[in-house]
């Protein structure tokens, strides 16, 4: 469950090594040939969130910040920007998994050459603008982590062998449903957004007043079984409960069920199962529905006779420790879209292109996922996807009125 409560702090040198280590770890049991296919434009190949990451370091604090630092290869500014205007020209994103150069190796050469160099900056007195790019690039590494695992698993999904990321993942326990309840919450005024102290990206500020309505939520996320509930009474085929370009998406995809789930064969009855991280696994009737996309929450949500949550009533809400099962299971699909909150600003340079120009025709989501490093989610964090999107851990629970 999401909490307000800040982890103990450590110290940044130390906390720089848990993430990057953790980066390594996920990758560790990966082959050449894992690190190098893209599955999709939307996905990224192992070998190259390794590099980026360490790019955005190399650009962002060691070029102007480090004395003396040469950079490992000109050529990988080019090779492993992401989306950064101001940082030049770069690799087109449908093509990263052509990269068959540089090798896994030698992007762990690069790691490495990286790090060195970043334990060196990290050992001198920081000015506070460096230090907040130094956790800037930490908590980016950390959303790559996710991406790392959900790329690939999707990568992993079209191989007939199925075969596992990570074959010990284990997942939380399905939560319990003896306290599922839809929570009555008071309107009025309340705060929305992260304060001035600790860290948040910049899309969660300014922290700014809202006037909610009084509303209901529910305690605890949809489940697999109520989805095959919604699924056995022709969800699917319903074209009254979908947006336009939702029908439209289910019509041209041909989805029937979330992504991932597949009939076993007939030694298991039939029965349904999913993807994982751990390959394929029986389908739990009791955990939270994953990957599962807006258009399909919101036709689900309709169904249902509620609707999806706004942003500023699932934060109100979990602020008042309403959601039970919030942060663990799944990024939850909000009914808000992602925009500015009143009198954002981006920050200037290059990092100023971190969130703000992708404030248009996606949705919001809010929580965290199965997949989320555990010290990377908070109340405040804006997560975001178009509304046709069922790679991640994405899920829903139901509000309405109050």
């Amino acid at each position: 469950m999401l909490t307000l409560e800040e982890a103990p702090p450590i110290s940044l040198a130390r906390r720089w090594r848990q993430v990057r280590d953790r980066t390594e770890d996920l990758a560790a049991s990966l082959s050449p040939e894992d690190q190098c296919v893209q599955s999709m434009p939307d996905a990224s190949p192992a070998k190259w969130h390794r590099a980026h990451t360490t790019w955005f370091f190399e650009q962002f604090l060691l070029v102007p910040h480090l004395s003396g630092y040469r950079r490992f290869d000109p050529a990988f500014a080019y090779l492993f920007n992401s989306y950064y205007e101001q940082a030049g020209p770069r690799h087109a994103r449908p093509y990263r998994g052509l990269l068959t150069r540089p090798s896994a190796e030698e992007v762990g050469a690069y790691r490495a050459h990286v790090d060195t160099a970043m334990e060196r900056l990290l050992a001198q007195p920081l000015a506070g603008g460096v230090v907040d790019l130094v956790e800037l690039g930490l908590q980016h590494e950390q959303q790559h982590q996710e991406l790392l695992v959900t790329d690939l698993m999707h990568a992993f999904s079209f191989n007939p062998l199925r075969p596992a990321l990570a074959p010990g993942w284990s997942e939380p326990p399905a939560p319990s449903r003896e306290e599922a309840a839809m929570r009555s919450i008071e309107g009025g005024i309340v705060r929305i957004g992260a304060l001035h102290s600790g860290f948040a990206f910049d899309n969660e500020r300014p922290c700014h007043d809202a006037l909610l309505a009084p509303f209901r939520i529910c305690s605890q996320l949809v489940t697999n079984a109520e989805w095959c509930a919604f699924m056995a009474d022709g969800g699917y085929r319903q074209p009254l409960l979908w947006m336009s370009e939702g029908w439209a998406a289910v019509q041209q995809n041909g989805w029937d069920a979330p992504m991932y789930w597949e009939r076993a064969g007939e030694q298991h009855d039939g029965a349904w199962q999913q993807m994982t991280p751990a390959g394929m696994r029986p389908l739990d009737p009791t955990a939270p529905v994953r990957h599962v996309s807006w258009y399909e929450a919101d036709a689900f949500a309709r169904w249902a006779g509620k609707r999806l949550p706004t942003e500023q009533e699932w934060e109100a809400a979990a602020r008042r420790g309403q959601l039970a099962d919030a942060g663990r299971f799944v990024w939850e699909w909000t009914g808000s879209a992602y925009r500015p909150y009143p009198g954002f600003r981006p920050p200037e340079g290059a990092v100023g292109e971190y969130n703000g120009k992708f404030m248009i025709n996606t949705m919001v989501l809010r929580g965290g996922s199965l997949a989320t490093p555990p010290d990377h989610a908070r109340l405040t964090y804006r997560n975001f996807f178009h509304p046709d999107r069922r790679w991640q851990f994405t899920g829903l629970r139901l509000a309405d009125e109050g």
